[in-house]
């Protein structure tokens, strides 16, 4: 069998080839919530923009699944790759694909049954549910296709194609985003045309995700190695508990912190909608910086998992680093456009009254003060998870939203209001940080002992 280049190619370029291609589709990813936003904010007004922010935890929801079966099949492709167990590699990826396809079709199922109880669950207000109630309808029709694609594109790029994984995510931004425009304005048909823009760019993704199942470079597929086996099941979410836990610890934030904000909102100047819409716009743009961590963080994955399952420790080291690295740049950047220019980014998803421009300007440049370091923790997360160690991942993924900002936002307003919800996000991230680095420190320098022979 040929020599993986995971395993001898330089990091930087490794990292380059896998990581470039995973922040552009995954920077895809987020276009479909943020030009959905633009184009709503623009042709609807701030509450249709509310009414995306309250339906957007079921879009959280389904990228935890896919995270879950995603990250947890690809871990394990890549350390069966490493260890060289081809066989074992393409039953780990088989069975992934088959939980796809039963995860999401169950949560297609629940969430519209329960659509109306888990919106006002949400914090949606009087006056944005009918927005919410027509948006979250035709999305959640989009979700198993989304499942299987996110899921199927941490796959391909384990196997060496990140390039591919990319297009796949592309494809179905572009439509997105040409169709938006000709729903909402052309055909005059709101947020139901945004919504259906948005699964339309998710229907093509997935067809060619699809497509990829016969392309597979490493691995030869047998019949039975889509056969779905709960012990293999349980290994795979083993893996990719960490990640996935992230994402809903991220959709019980963004429950809380939807519904305090409508609570003290309601008792300050701002009213209830306003926050509920300011929030929204902050959170999403935020999503931009956190896109490109996620995506070097997913680039490093499989250079991590293949050499550490080969025991080649310094390139495990060496590729984390420099994963640190690019992410303290990406962030610092993201902090001076957020400080210095919110009114213009605000801007760009419509217009509103004095108190909607002031309330969001307020929590971009409070709520994301510490963008420069909440990086750390994500990639700190994956790295774990990587190197098959899923409970400490799984445990430093909890810190900031469970540990952390979820009792700083229940305990803060008590006594500050309106503005303590703010504040909670940046003490969070300061916290999560520190923890982080302690964490990693020790990992780190096990896996040096290691390689001297003193460990």
């Amino acid at each position: 069998m040929t020599e993986n280049p995971l395993g001898y190619e330089k990091v930087p370029k490794l990292l380059k080839s896998f990581a470039i291609p995973s922040i552009t589709a995954t920077l895809i990813g987020s276009v479909y919530n943020i030009v959905d936003q633009i184009f709503i904010g623009q042709g609807v007004g701030y509450l249709g923009n509310a009414a995306t922010n309250v339906s957007y935890p079921f879009s959280t929801i389904c990228l935890a699944i896919s995270l879950l079966i995603g990250i947890g099949s690809a871990s394990r492709f890549s350390l069966y790759l490493g260890n060289k167990k081809p066989g074992a590699a393409a039953r780990a990826a088989g069975n992934g694909i088959s939980l796809m396809v039963i995860f999401g079709i169950a949560y297609l199922i629940i969430g519209e049954s329960l659509l109306n109880q888990l919106l006002k669950l949400f914090g949606a207000t009087t006056e944005v549910f009918p927005y919410a109630r027509q948006y979250a309808g035709v999305t959640l029709a989009g979700m198993p296709f989304l499942i299987i694609t996110n899921g199927m594109s941490n796959l391909i790029r384990a196997d060496g194609s990140p390039k591919y994984s990319m297009t796949c995510m592309i494809i179905g931004a572009v439509a997105n985003t040409i169709l938006d425009p000709i729903f909402i304005f052309i055909f005059h048909w709101g947020i139901f045309g945004a919504a259906l823009a948005t699964i339309l760019g998710q229907i093509l993704s997935f067809i060619f995700a699809i497509r990829y199942l016969w392309h597979f470079k490493t691995i030869h597929f047998e019949k039975n190695s889509f056969r779905p086996n709960i012990k293999e099941g349980l290994k795979t979410c083993s893996m990719g508990i960490s990640s996935s836990a992230n994402q809903i610890a991220i959709t019980l934030v963004q429950i809380i912190l939807y519904n305090s904000l409508t609570y003290y909102g309601a008792r300050s100047v701002y009213g209830s909608d306003i926050p509920l819409a300011g929030c929204g716009i902050v959170m999403k743009t935020n999503a931009i910086i956190l896109a490109i961590v996620v995506g070097i963080s997913q680039g490093a994955q499989p250079i991590i998992g293949f050499n550490y399952g080969a025991k080649q420790y310094p390139r495990v080291r060496e590729t984390y680093l420099l994963a640190i690295k690019w992410n303290m740049i990406v962030s610092a950047v993201g902090f001076c456009l957020l400080q210095c220019f919110p009114q213009y980014i605000i801007s760009l998803f419509g217009s509103g009254n004095a108190l909607y421009l002031e309330f969001s300007v307020l929590f971009m440049r409070t709520y994301l003060f510490m963008v420069l370091v909440n990086g750390v923790q994500l990639l700190s997360s994956s790295f774990f998870t990587a190197i098959g160690k899923a409970m400490k991942g799984a445990l430093l993924a909890l810190t900031r939203q469970v540990f952390f900002l979820i009792p700083l936002i229940l305990i803060l307003p008590l006594r500050l209001g309106i503005m303590g919800v703010l504040l909670a996000g940046p003490i969070a991230d300061f916290m999560a940080f520190l923890l982080s680095v302690v964490m990693i420190g020790r990992e780190l320098r096990k896996q040096r002992l290691i390689c001297t022979g003193t460990g």
